[in-house]
Order: C-alpha cells, then structure tokens, then sequence
C-alpha cells in the first residue's frame, strides 16, 4: 500500500500552527476563565497576526524553496527525455539552493563533454570496422592467390631437394627455403583465420582432455630443449561448454609462446581450476617476461616482440576466447616470466546479455 504523499509546505507549517492554535487555545481559556471581554479583543488581534504570519511564510518559503525545486524537476524530466543541454536559472543564488543548482549545471557540463566524447569514440570505432572488414576481404583474397604458387614452389623445391647429391652443400639451402614456405603458410593461416573467423561448435565436455592434448603437443616440441611443461588437472572440475578445438587452438599458441620466451632451462606450468561461475586455464613461464610498455598491445593483430613471429597468434587466441564470453588476462615481469590467465564459464546461456569480462568487473 502506497504511503500518503504529503506537501512539503504543509510538512514546514504543521509544527508551527500546531503551536499557535495551542497558544490561541490557552489564551481562550484563561479569558473566559478571567471573564474580561478586552481579551478576547487581544486574542482575536493575536488570531489574525498568526494567520499573517503563515500566509507570510508560505509566500516566502514557496518563492525561495518551491520555484527552484520545481524548476530542477522540469530540468530531471528533460534529461530522462535525453535531452543533456538543459541548466538552471537559480545557479547564481548565494545559499544551498544556489549550491545544489551549480552542481546541477556543473553535473549537466560533464555528462555533455562525455556524450561527445562517447560519439567520437563510436565514430572511430565504426570506421575502423569498416577498415578492417575491407582489409579482412582482401586478406582473404591475397592469401587464396599466394598459396596456390606456394604450393608449386613447395612441389618444385622438394623434387630438387631429391634429385640433389647427398653431399651437395645445396641441401641445406633446401632445407632453409622448406623453412620459409612452412613459415609463410603458417602466416597466411592465421591471416585467413583474422579474415574470415567461424563461429565456435560449443559443447559440454571435459577442459582437462582439451588442455592435456594441447600440453602433449607442446611436450612434443621442446623434446631436444631443456624446458619442462607441468601440468596440474582440475578431476573434479565440472564440464564447461567451449569448442574443444578452437580452445586448444588458444592453448597450444599460448605454450607456445612460453617456449619461444625461456632461453636455456625454463619451466612452464599449466594449471586448471574454478573460480566463481567459470573455469580458470593458467599458463605461465620463468621465460624473459614482456616490457610493461608492450603489455597493451601484444594481442593488437601484427603486433610481435619475436623476429619470425605473425602477430596474429595472440589476437587471433582473445578472439576465440571472447567468443565463448570469456576472458584472457597477462601479468608479465621482464626477467622472470609471463601469466596467462583463460577464463571461460561453465554455461555460455549464463552470460546472455554481458561477456564474462563485463560479469568479472562488476
């Protein structure tokens, strides 16, 4: 049930006719009391004079208080209308009515410069899609026109590398060029990969299977270094929706990249465990760690601190992972490592409406 709305004015004057009718009341009882008629010539004076009084004061309590309070609600309504360019005409008053109506106008100027700095930023951001969605066709286009005579530079270089005598020092320019070739390939697959991006194949199954495969291939590749890869498993974890193998796409770049940061003897350590709504894959290393000054832009597409690396891995790693609503986190100290941290929740129909990044920093 709804409280009775009371008028501010009446909610100032009860206490004081309260007390005047109190007052004329005991006045009333000590004239008749007394039984002197010029009293009641008094009381009716004193009556009149507080009757004054309130019609007094609520004139001036309406111009002072009432004008201004229903100017600020015209004001609060326009706003909710959306309309920002709105102030109030009682900002130059010296009193709290005047405070409350420069922090109005002062509050109105910020919400202004924001709504133009919110247009500029949407503006950038829509002419940079439009960019990137051109440079995406034409990627796309590129790599499908190089990889075809790729493909027959391969063929060719291989037939030489048969024919040649098995003391031709030629060999192991051979050997260099297959290098190149498998390494413009794995470029044009990541360009391919930014370019045209397919949806994720979500299913509930067990992250410890996705990660222990991508651990095993990783192992496979640091078998002649003197690198160790830990890996501790969450058994009692429960099964978390995601694509197995795009996950594993995002897990193998990141070991990876740990491998290519230890110089010598290093370890890396991938850990699986909960936290709140989601699972948490951790992967960090005791390699030369990453510039502060970089830490903003490694997963910025092209961007790479390596010589013969795409600069696409890491982007390529939070796209995949922002598409099952999760989230991808570093901390880097240059000289003793780098921590990756994969967030991923349990149930993708959880987070309808918000990323898990937005969920995680509320």
């Amino acid at each position: 049930m709804n409280a009775v709305r009371v008028n501010w004015q009446l909610k100032a004057l009860l206490p004081v006719v309260f007390v005047l009718l109190l007052g004329l009341l005991f006045f009333l009882v000590a004239t008749v009391s007394l039984g002197n008629p010029e009293r009641h010539f008094l009381l009716m004076v004193a009556g009149i004079g507080a009757v004054a009084i309130c019609g007094v004061s609520i004139f001036v309590l309406a111009y002072l208080i009432q004008r201004p309070m229903v100017e600020l609600q015209e004001k609060v309504a326009m706003v909710s209308a959306g309309s920002l360019d709105v102030s109030v005409s009682f900002a130059n008053r010296n009193d709290e009515i005047g405070d409350l109506g420069r922090n109005f106008n002062h509050m109105m100027l910020q919400l202004r410069e924001s709504r133009k700095e919110i247009e500029t930023m949407h503006r950038t951001q829509m002419s940079r899609a439009e960019h990137l969605a051109t440079l995406g066709e034409l990627a796309a286009g590129l790599a499908h026109e190089i990889r075809n005579p790729l493909a027959g530079i391969a063929g060719v270089i291989e037939i030489i590398g048969r024919d040649l005598p098995a003391t031709s020092p030629a060999r192991g320019m051979v050997k260099d060029v297959r290098e190149e070739i498998n390494q413009i390939n794995r470029i044009l697959t990541d360009l391919l990969e930014t370019a045209r991006p397919h949806p994720p194949m979500m299913m509930r199954s067990n992250l410890n299977t996705t990660v222990e495969h991508a651990v095993m291939l990783a192992r496979q590749q640091v078998l002649s270094k003197p690198i160790k890869i830990d890996l501790e498993q969450a058994p009692q974890l429960a099964e978390v929706e995601h694509d197995s193998d795009q996950i594993h796409q995002v897990l193998l770049n990141l070991l990876l990249n740990a491998v290519q940061a230890i110089e010598g003897t290093g370890t890396i350590r991938v850990q699986i465990d909960a936290r709140a709504d989601c699972a948490r894959i951790t992967v960090s290393d005791t390699g030369r760690g990453i510039p502060e000054q970089q830490l903003s832009h490694i997963f910025r597409p092209f961007y790479t601190t390596r010589g013969n690396g795409t600069g696409l891995g890491l982007s390529l790693a939070r796209r995949i992972v922002e598409e099952h609503h999760g989230r991808i986190d570093v901390t880097s100290t240059v000289g003793k490592g780098s921590r990756f941290e994969v967030l991923l929740p349990f149930s993708v129909a959880d987070q309808p409406s918000e990323t898990l990044a937005e969920v995680l920093s509320h």
